[in-house]
């Protein structure tokens, strides 16, 4: 049986000071020194999961492969370790008050008053040690901002459990933030100071310092650091802004973090092998030329929203060694619309909910259509290409979907039942709206023959995950066949329209999944791929942004 090691990561000062990519980074550099690991995070929000929270609060839904609604930062430790996050690896506040709640009512505690202490942390220490024997590693963050009312119950659990686990099995990592005063001409570190004094204030003394800067700090704020935060100066890590987030490893490496922990956890291994992050770093800083994609969505003024969208478009250009330059455009901005479409050689229209900013989607669609602009569509994106084909192309100007609201052409509508392997999953307009949607990951059924098929190199049946409540109506198939649509992904069954593509096209491809959550660096999606090459191809052509 492995003898687990916990890292804790909580951050001070000021939220998203990047625990998350630091989490994931610590992995990166863990994995290469060949240890497994696992990583879990901590949210202290009260709602059941981030599936119902709009994305201007708390950025991107990131959806793993079972089906759960998780927060952005799930994203990051896929990207950076290539291991699959789960469900079960997120856990809200609302998750533990209402587990807790449900097993008082079934009479688990019969005579006790359910308290904070020990009823609460004990919920969140069984969460961190869930099958934490099967690896070398458990990384946990924990959401937030030290000092935050709601993440006391968090940090109180850790609290307990670097006890329970003793020195030699725990650590915590705290992030803070060096601000930089112009007038003084320095770097602060009193905020860091007061942050780990809080942290120190309910029993957790920091053994690792990651210290955020714009440009880095000299010796002598690491030396003051150290005295006022009782830190080694080995340990306090400098953390300057990365011009990228794949070399925030490399930083870290350089700064000796995975030595230091190895060396605190008594673990005697020297070989790391970081060549190809070193080789991914090279290639993206070495780019054959530029080429501009055009995101038609409407959270361009909040990029947090589309994480993955930006993680995805990044590595097909490092793969194809080109920089891409993408300009966002919100489309409820229609005069903006028309003027950046003749301005860029791809265009995707991304994920979304709702009837704001669907006209200009729908323009970018017809004019990635019309003038052969290489086009990705995704799950909404897919849904609105079926509805500017049946106004455009069947002239039916009623065209729409139900979740618009009553049209008398639903080609897209609610979906009210579909098979989840073998189990028929039942929704209905007046159900919950949190986790009831088609979510997770689903088997579609390529067709031989198209650019599907191509693209993913002969696969009979790819695997994507989904995140929508409305399908492609079944009914207008043929009729859109007709004018041109091949329907080139579909559901096992037959019945849910998964891809469509226009055949005389150079790449217009839109689907009902989000491809972008199965991108990874090392292996970036191929949809993404095909979309920056046939649209650096495009410039090649002539056609220039």
């Amino acid at each position: 049986m492995t003898f687990p090691r916990f890292i804790f990561v909580t951050g001070g000062v000021v939220s998203s000071v990047g625990k998350g990519i630091a989490s994931a980074s610590v992995g990166a550099l863990l994995q290469a020194r060949g240890f497994s690991l696992r990583l879990k995070k901590l949210e202290p929000y009260i709602n059941v999961d981030p599936g119902t929270i709009n994305p201007y609060k708390h950025g991107e839904v990131y959806v793993t492969n079972d089906g759960g609604e998780t927060d952005l930062d799930m994203g990051h430790y896929e990207r950076f370790t290539g291991i699959p996050t789960r469900s079960m690896d997120l856990l809200t506040t609302g998750k533990v008050y209402s587990s807790v709640i449900s097993r008082e009512r079934s009479g688990d505690y019969l005579g006790s008053d359910i308290q904070v202490v020990p009823h609460i942390t004990d919920e969140i220490k069984r969460f961190v040690l869930f099958e934490a024997q099967d690896v070398d590693f458990v990384i946990c963050e924990v959401g937030g901002t030290v000092g935050d009312i709601e993440s006391l119950p968090f940090l109180e659990a850790i609290r307990q459990l670097r006890l329970d686990l003793g020195r030699e099995r725990s650590v915590n990592i705290h992030l803070t933030l060096l601000p930089y005063i112009a007038s003084a001409g320095e770097l602060k570190t009193k905020p860091s100071q007061h942050s780990v004094r809080e942290l120190r204030s309910i029993g957790i003394q920091p053994e690792f310092l990651i210290c955020r800067s714009a440009n880095g700090f000299e010796e002598a704020t690491r030396k003051k650091l150290s005295l006022f935060c009782n830190v080694p100066e080995e340990h306090i890590v400098d953390a300057p802004d990365a011009s990228w987030i794949y070399k925030i490893p490399l930083n870290f490496h350089k700064s000796d973090l995975d030595g230091a922990l190895c060396r605190y956890f008594g673990l005697k291994t020297t070989h790391i092998d970081l060549t190809i992050w070193e080789n991914l770093v090279a290639q993206w800083q070495n780019p054959k030329g530029t080429v501009c994609i055009g995101v038609f969505g409407k959270y361009a003024h909040f990029l947090e929203a589309y994480k993955s969208l930006q993680e995805a478009i990044s590595h097909a250009g490092v793969d194809q060694k080109l920089k891409v330059e993408v300009r966002w455009v919100d489309t409820e901005d229609e005069e903006r619309v028309h003027q950046t479409l003749p301005e860029v050689q791809g265009i995707i229209v991304p994920g979304g909910f709702g009837t704001r900013g669907i006209p200009g989607k729908l323009e970018a669609i017809r004019y990635a259509r019309e003038n052969k602009v290489p086009f990705l569509g995704i799950c909404l994106g897919m849904q609105l290409v079926i509805i500017e084909a049946a106004r455009q192309l069947l002239h039916l100007p009623d065209a729409s979907s139900t979740e618009f609201g009553e049209t008398s052409e639903p080609v897209v509508a609610l979906m009210t039942e579909w098979m989840q392997g073998a189990q028929l999953q039942k929704r209905t307009a007046l159900g919950d709206m949190g986790g009831t949607m088609r979510l997770g990951a689903y088997p579609c059924v390529v067709q031989p023959g198209t650019r599907l098929a191509e693209v993913y190199e002969g696969q009979k049946i790819i695997e994507e995950r989904h995140r929508h409540r409305y399908e492609v109506n079944n009914t207008y198939k043929e009729r859109l066949e007709k004018v041109g649509l091949c329907f080139s992904g579909v559901s096992p069954d037959g019945n849910l329209p998964e891809v469509v593509e226009y055949k005389d096209h150079p790449w217009f491809v839109a689907v009902q999944f989000h491809p972008e959550f199965k991108s990874r660096p090392f292996a970036p999606h191929p949809l993404f791929v095909r979309l920056v090459q046939t649209a650096w191809q495009r410039k090649g052509k002539g056609h220039e942004a």
